[in-house]
């Protein structure tokens, strides 16, 4: 059968758009870094928790720039947030986490994984009432994060100092059901990590994370009662989505925060109360 010469246009016509279609779908695929107005510059956006993560990042901007790398800084004040933005795609790295957080949660454990570690920020106990640990009275209350990583975290301090004795099985994750000798009577408040601070006024003293005493405006070795030793195993790691952790921007940034620079930034800033690994 013969087909009309218009009929066999049209067909062609589709087919080259077929064609097209099908090459820009794989294009798609592989996708290179986003560019900035700067021609030729890489974004790299990474979410952080204002102290000391972001000081940390706003540090080494410089020195990504001069590898033609614009690092942009997105400040968070939870500790979920994060997570959800970096899965979401609107992050492309986050830096606030340890790992007993970041796997206590099966969604973000199966979607992120850790890049590299940076620092400790030691956990300590704070008070508006009492000055010294030895004033803590029988019955006080305190107040611990309510996440299973950072409440555990807290009730092994206190553990650590012999104000409590946990059931061993309960591991990183012990929260206060799994206390088995409490000789003070303590009662135990679970709160949002980041409310701890503001709770101070409640309670008689309250476990808060170290970059939320930081932001309080809280020295930890000179303010804490009591604080975590440099062997605590809660370093914060830069976090990205798994198969990431290669990118050429990442590897970058390792370089940079993993530095003397910054070794040395961390030490004078927080004279030991934030920690690098490095």
């Amino acid at each position: 059968m013969k087909i009309p010469f218009a009929y066999t246009l049209v067909l062609g016509i589709l087919g080259l758009g077929l064609i097209q279609t099908a090459e820009g779908a794989s294009r798609k695929e592989v996708k290179p870094p986003p560019q900035s107005a700067a021609q030729g510059t890489s974004v790299l956006t990474v979410g952080a928790t204002i102290v000391p993560h972001a000081a940390i990042l706003g540090l080494v901007k410089d020195d990504l720039a001069a590898q033609n790398i614009e690092l942009k800084i997105v400040e968070f004040t939870d500790y979920v947030m994060p997570n959800s933005a970096l899965i979401a795609g609107d992050l492309d790295a986050n830096f606030f986490q340890h790992l007993p957080f970041l796997e206590e949660n099966p969604t973000w454990k199966a979607a992120l994984s850790p890049a590299f570690g940076v620092h400790v920020e030691p956990l300590g106990l704070y008070s508006n009432l009492i000055k010294t640990i030895e004033d803590l009275k029988d019955g006080a209350s305190i107040a611990i994060p309510n996440d299973p990583s950072n409440g555990g975290r807290a009730l092994l301090l206190l553990q650590s100092k012999g104000f409590i004795t946990l059931n061993p099985a309960a591991g990183l994750k012990a929260t206060p059901r799994d206390i088995t000798d409490n000789p003070k009577n303590l009662k135990f408040h679970e709160l949002e990590a980041a409310q701890l601070p503001r709770s101070l006024g409640d309670v008689d003293a309250a476990v808060i994370n170290g970059n939320y005493a930081l932001e309080a405006g809280f020295n930890p070795l000179e303010d804490a009662l009591i604080i975590e030793g440099a062997e605590s195993p809660y370093i914060n790691y830069l976090v990205v989505r798994k198969g990431d952790e290669e990118d050429p921007r990442i590897k970058a940034l390792e370089a940079v925060l993993c530095s003397q620079k910054v070794k040395d930034y961390i030490n004078k800033t927080w004279n030991g109360s934030v920690r690098g690994i490095f």
